[in-house]
């Protein structure tokens, strides 16, 4: 599907700020259009530093619920983390229950089972944590919208503090909102609406990173420790794909650094297993190399293991949990595949191709990646789409959504043919009687206002940069942007009418396209690589120029060829030599006679 191209356009003098800070006109304008001008605020976003996190305290009951903590520490009482069964909430769990043993409490954790208890706390499992012996729940990434079972909880007897970062439950009621909390002895949860704290977007890990670190303070009298936590904080940060400024690139940045010389034995076993002992980890890492591996566990088996990999202590036993772990996201990547080729073909073949939302119906789906395979689905057709699975008593759905279209909202219209939803605007889950499927897909689409013109993908541009721009010290400083994220992503550079001296189709499979640029008014090359983009580069030259196709691509210095491009510099190393290419992120072939 070919993309709509509009570059980012600021009314400020980014000449001016250049000289300001140093930095080159290129790297000011990608700031200016991520909000960043003042050059205080440029040098703070450059070399972010843990020191300037916010107060902890000022945190709604943050002093009340570590009262309560270290009081239940005092008094030797049997306290259980509850934690969730993906990235974040994994590392969440793994750095409130390591800040509670360093502080000499009776502790231990929980991960509730994805397809038998599904997500957050449940009644179930409250009396039975109750008969083991808990005295004191300490959730994590979940229970504000735990109403009955804190409720449960409260009755027989137990204290429950709750850090989460979720939205708060409501009632609506002749369209004003009446927000609902539980009745836990402290709520840990900057969206709440009486809490002062200046920045809302932290996700699990991040509170429960603050959390420890109070824990540090009143108990052991130095908080230093916690920051061996923050690698783990990064990786919740990361993976649940909130917005990476603030606060949160200042844990994410932060939190890099410590992994690329982690300690931790079971992390170290991880990196090692998946072939990144000898790079540089990035967010592209954490992102898609390491956060699947620790969702997979929670998807197929039991997000425990992640949990136990990285509280291990011993380096034998850590490389069968990481090995483990990585066979574990093999299979649900094959398991993803051909659920998405699956699905694809349902539609091909269907009315659903019709609808501006996609509602789409497989049993054989496994629930566990009913997410992942709606993700893909809006990304080929630039659709909201919802997955929907057999589920264990009731059919239940992900659905994944696009820029313009509020999910939830959506959702939220249709609450009437709907059993149970949750989520926010670019994703939500939902649990629906199979008789309502269908109603559901209806009233989405005779709902939706959107036009189709409003369905085209758009790429946004942050700077037109020529070819002879682009060099190693460009590059380099680029580098200091990251980590990229929501909010902050790779830049995007774009040019025209670049000349084409070769084209070459790479890879097992035939599909990477490398196009050999010429640099203007110099004797220089640069080499552009795109990835599964091959045949469809083929495929396009084909419908341009018919069978003198073939013979252009093999002679495009004999035949003038040029593109636009919309990429992104890096450098290339290869057999101990280093030079400059470009990412090819999209492209126009330029129809010459």
């Amino acid at each position: 599907m070919k993309r709509k191209w509009m570059l980012k356009r600021k009314k400020i003098d980014t000449k001016l700020i250049s000289k300001l800070t140093g930095l080159s006109e290129i790297t000011i304008n990608i700031l200016v259009n991520r909000g960043v001008y003042k050059p205080t605020d440029i040098k703070n976003f450059i070399d972010p530093s843990i020191e300037n996190v916010y107060d902890s305290f000022l945190m709604k009951d943050m002093d009340k619920g570590t009262e309560i903590i270290k009081k239940a520490i005092d008094e030797n009482k049997n306290i259980v983390v509850y934690g969730d069964y993906d990235a974040d909430g994994v590392t969440s769990t793994v750095i409130l229950y390591t800040a509670l043993k360093d502080c000499g409490a009776n502790v231990s954790y929980y991960i509730p089972d994805r397809k038998n208890e599904g997500y957050g706390m449940c009644t179930e499992r409250v009396e039975k944590l109750k008969k083991d012996g808990v005295e004191v729940i300490l959730t994590c990434d979940n229970g504000i919208s735990a109403i009955d079972a804190i409720k449960k909880a409260k009755e027989l007897g137990m204290t429950v503090i709750v850090t989460d970062h979720h939205e708060l439950p409501f009632n609506e009621n002749e369209g004003n909102r009446e927000y609902i909390v539980p009745d836990a002895d402290a709520i840990v949860n900057p969206k709440q609406k009486e809490c002062k704290y200046p920045f809302e977007m932290l996700c699990g890990a991040g509170i429960a990173l603050k959390f420890a670190k109070v824990i540090y303070e009143k108990i052991k009298g130095d908080f230093s420790k916690y920051l061996e936590l923050v690698q783990f904080a990064a990786i919740g940060t990361i993976c649940d794909v909130v917005d990476l400024k603030d606060e949160n690139r200042i844990i994410a940045k932060t939190g890099l650094e410590y992994i690329n010389n982690t300690k931790n034995i079971g992390l170290n076993a991880l990196i090692k297993e998946i072939g990144l002992e000898e790079k540089v980890i990035k967010s592209y890492h954490i992102g898609f190399m390491i956060g699947p591996c620790i969702n997979a566990t929670g998807r197929l088996e039991t997000a425990s293991i992640s949990a136990e990999l990285f509280l291990c202590k011993d380096k034998e036993k850590a490389k069968v949990l990481a090995r483990k772990l990585k066979e574990l996201n093999n299979e649900r990547q094959k398991m993803t595949s051909e659920s998405v080729e699956e699905t694809i073909e349902l539609i091909e073949n269907s009315s659903l191709k019709e609808d501006k939302i996609l509602v789409v119906y497989n049993k054989d789906i496994d629930e566990s990646i009913a997410g992942i395979v709606a993700g893909r689905i809006k990304e080929k057709y630039n659709l909201p789409t919802i997955i929907i699975t057999k589920g264990k008593d009731m059919p239940k759905g992900s659905g994944r959504s696009i820029e313009g279209y509020n999910l939830f909202e959506e959702l939220i219209k249709c609450k009437e043919c709907i059993y149970k939803f949750g989520g926010h605007p670019m994703a939500a889950g939902l649990t629906i009687e199979e008789k309502n499927i269908d109603k559901l897909r209806k009233n989405l689409n005779s709902n939706c206002k959107l036009k189709r013109e409003e369905f085209i993908p758009k790429i946004r541009i942050d700077k037109r940069v020529p070819l002879k721009a682009i060099n190693m010290d460009l590059i380099k400083e680029l580098e200091y942007l990251e980590p990229f994220g929501k909010e902050n992503p790779s830049p995007i550079m774009a040019e025209k009418n670049i000349k084409v001296e070769g084209i070459k189709i790479l890879g097992k499979d035939e599909n990477t396209l490398k196009i050999i640029c010429k640099v203007p008014q110099s004797n220089k090359r640069i080499n552009a690589l795109g990835f599964g983009i091959g045949k469809e580069f083929l495929e396009e030259m084909k419908d341009i120029y018919g069978i003198r196709y073939k013979e252009i691509v093999e002679n495009p210095w004999n035949n003038p060829l040029d593109v636009d491009l919309i990429y992104y510099p890096q450098i290339n190393e290869f057999n101990g030599f280093t030079s400059t290419q470009l990412k090819i992120i999209d492209y126009r072939i330029n129809e010459n006679n």
